[in-house]
């Protein structure tokens, strides 16, 4: 078998770069979504909270599907794959504004959660393209690529509207008009660039260190994947993480508005917790790289405590813009150590249904924390909300501790002899 040559670095740059337009159309939907399937219910808010829910609904049912596919079809078709649903996503979503009908736009919101769902799985690609000394960092820059969505997507929201009014077109269909065509942008770029495939460098390293070792092992049972500690660690810490920092940045908005916090308030808080959650990932990364993926992720579910902890106490916008930034840097070193330790754990042909089943629970978690914080909200109010989520960020960190421990006993001069 031919030698792959490749350039880690470019590879992680097309899909920092595809991860940047799928985020901005990310951004764009949850700023529009709401408001425009309340308007084609004529105003009625009880469609509020639907369309994310709709999409979070595909996000779960894809995630699985899709990691198993791509390690059939390769990472480069697959990622392509979900940006072509998402073109798919927002045709549907056009046509059901200018037909004024709800069941094809909620059709078009699970459209764009399934082209979601595959499309979370591009930081996977990035750890197949890197060796492990760089890994973390490899998927942190694609994790990067929020930010750069979430800085660009609300004001291109502006420029749509206006490009498809001065177009004699309805602006509201202009954001999603842009969206469609960011996604069909990252089709171009990952099928003509995401060369060669992660999914083959991956199976190219695999057998480079499978005859250095001297026999290659078989993929294991999900019993044995489930008792595998790495993996035990890994799974808690994107879940957990995941559900700790939905349920409190949920709840916050609608605890600002009903301490009369202005809407500008509301929007500082929610950027300084976005600012957390991808701004840092460099940083994290590299830390990853550095320290262990397991110290990592106490650091992570430390800083989910903490920050868990002091929003109850929280009086002015800035101390809530604090605890929500410490919310999402928690979250972010949580999600980019467990991610790389989850890849690190699966052996090549188990990445597929493991990555998979792994991020359809992280998906779960997202609606459980999302629905379940409001529900949660309205019977004990924001402060014992926010305290119970501490049990969920503890978990990782009591799972981390143990892992250190056993790391530390293993490596002391007693356990060698």
């Amino acid at each position: 078998m031919e030698k792959i040559n490749y350039s880690p670095n470019k590879i992680v740059a097309v899909l920092l770069a595809s991860q940047s337009l799928t985020s901005a159309s990310i951004i764009m939907i949850a700023t529009v979504g709401s408001i425009h399937l309340v308007a084609l219910a004529g105003g009625n808010k009880q469609w509020t909270g639907v369309t994310a829910t709709t999409m979070l609904i595909g996000e779960a049912l894809i995630a699985y599907p899709a990691s198993r596919l791509m390690d059939v079809i390769g990472r480069r078709l697959g990622l392509s794959l979900g940006h072509a649903l998402g073109v798919i996503g927002a045709c549907m979503v056009v046509m059901a504004i200018l037909n004024r009908s709800i069941p094809l736009f909620l059709a078009g919101a699970v459209v764009f959660g399934l082209a979601r769902g595959t499309l979370d799985l591009g930081r996977y690609a990035a750890a197949d393209a890197s060796p492990p000394s760089r890994r973390a960092r490899a998927i942190a820059l694609v994790v990067l690529g929020g930010t750069i969505g979430s800085i660009t997507g609300p004001t291109l929201i502006n420029v749509a509207q206006a490009l498809t009014t001065s177009l004699s077109v309805v602006d509201t269909i202009g954001p999603w008009m842009m969206m469609g065509i960011f996604f069909l942008l990252g089709f171009i770029m990952l099928l003509l660039l995401l060369r060669p495939d992660p999914r083959d460098i991956a199976r190219q390293y695999i057998t480079e260190h499978t005859k250095q070792q001297g026999a290659e092992r078989p993929a294991r049972p999900w019993g044995a994947l489930l008792r595998d500690p790495a993996i035990q660690l890994a799974a808690c810490g994107l879940i957990f993480s995941q559900l700790a920092m939905i349920t409190v940045m949920t709840i916050t908005p609608v605890d600002m508005a009903g301490h009369d916090h202005s809407l500008a308030d509301v929007s500082w808080v929610i950027m300084a917790h976005t600012l957390g959650m991808f701004g840092f990932s460099f940083f994290t990364g590299w830390l990853a790289d550095k320290i262990g993926r397991a110290s990592v992720i106490l650091v992570g579910g430390l800083t989910l405590t903490i920050a868990c902890l002091i929003a109850p106490f929280a009086t002015t916008m800035l101390w809530l813009a604090v605890s929500l930034f410490l919310l999402g840097l928690g979250w972010n070193l949580s999600f980019v150590a467990s991610s790389t330790l989850l890849d690190e754990a699966l052996q090549i042909q188990e990445k597929g249904r493991g990555r998979g089943a792994v991020d359809s629970l992280v998906k779960i978690s997202s609606g459980v924390g999302s629905l379940g914080s409001g529900l949660l909200f309205a019977a004990t109010g924001f402060a014992l909300t926010s305290w119970l989520t501490v049990i969920a960020a503890c978990v990782p960190i009591a799972l981390a501790l143990i892992t250190l421990t056993r790391q530390k006993t293993a490596a002391s001069p007693t356990a060698a002899r």
